[in-house]
């Protein structure tokens, strides 16, 4: 039976054969889908537009695979497929480590695409209905919004995505660069633009939600 869904999907494959045999594969399964043929124009689609799941190619022209996938990291957790001629142990334990949710090798079989790509989709599906709590916060990943004491706080869309980054990071020290590329600051920006909107998270939110660590970056405790 087809899989009839309103997933959407990215391509990134630059061979374009390749590349019109998985759209057809995949729109054949009811699956709404972007392609293009190049690593940099496909980071711009992967970070300003929302996907369940990627299927991205390594060898690809202006910028590769690898490369696309650390920059999204920064910024995303959409699940990835690596579809790749790259099939030795350490190609697949590298794109692995550098953040891909699955690997497999070209030629492909068309069942096992199918099944890897509604795998990765449960799994995102999964992810987008989850509530991170944080004390007396949560922070609802499927509808983006944020809840002080059970009552709804207004942020604008930077502040959200910078405390969502940082919320899915509990615990840990994000540097202000990192911060920045994830919420698309550029570096005259930076300083600036970033501590301004932490402190207008810090009022909303209470100033010992967010922490500063100097010369490091910011954090949220974990509750």
């Amino acid at each position: 039976m087809p899989l009839r869904t309103t997933v959407k999907l990215l391509v990134i494959e630059d061979d374009r054969d390749v590349r019109e045999g998985i759209v057809q594969t995949l729109t054949e399964e009811h699956f709404t889908v972007d392609a293009v043929d190049n690593g940099a124009e496909g980071l711009y689609y992967a970070k300003n537009w929302e996907y369940d799941v990627i299927v991205l190619d390594v060898m690809l022209p202006e910028m590769n695979g690898w490369q696309v996938l650390r920059q999204l990291r920064q910024a995303k957790a959409t699940p990835v497929l690596m579809l790749t001629a790259l099939g030795e142990v350490d190609d697949r334990v590298m794109g692995l480590n550098e953040g891909a949710d699955d690997y497999l090798v070209k030629p492909y079989n068309e069942r096992e695409l199918l099944a890897r790509i509604r795998a990765l989709t449960r799994r995102s599906t999964v992810l987008s209905n989850e509530k991170i709590l944080l004390g007396r916060v949560t922070v609802d990943l499927a509808s983006q919004s944020v809840e002080f004491d059970g009552e709804e706080v207004k942020l604008t869309a930077a502040q959200y995505k910078l405390l969502e980054y940082l919320a899915r990071r509990a615990g840990k020290v994000v540097p202000r660069q990192e911060l920045a590329d994830a919420i698309g600051m550029n570096e005259d920006s930076l300083s600036n633009v970033l501590d301004v909107q932490v402190h207008h998270i810090r009022r909303k939110l209470g100033k010992d939600f967010l922490q500063s660590r100097r010369g490091l970056g910011f954090i949220i405790p974990a509750l």
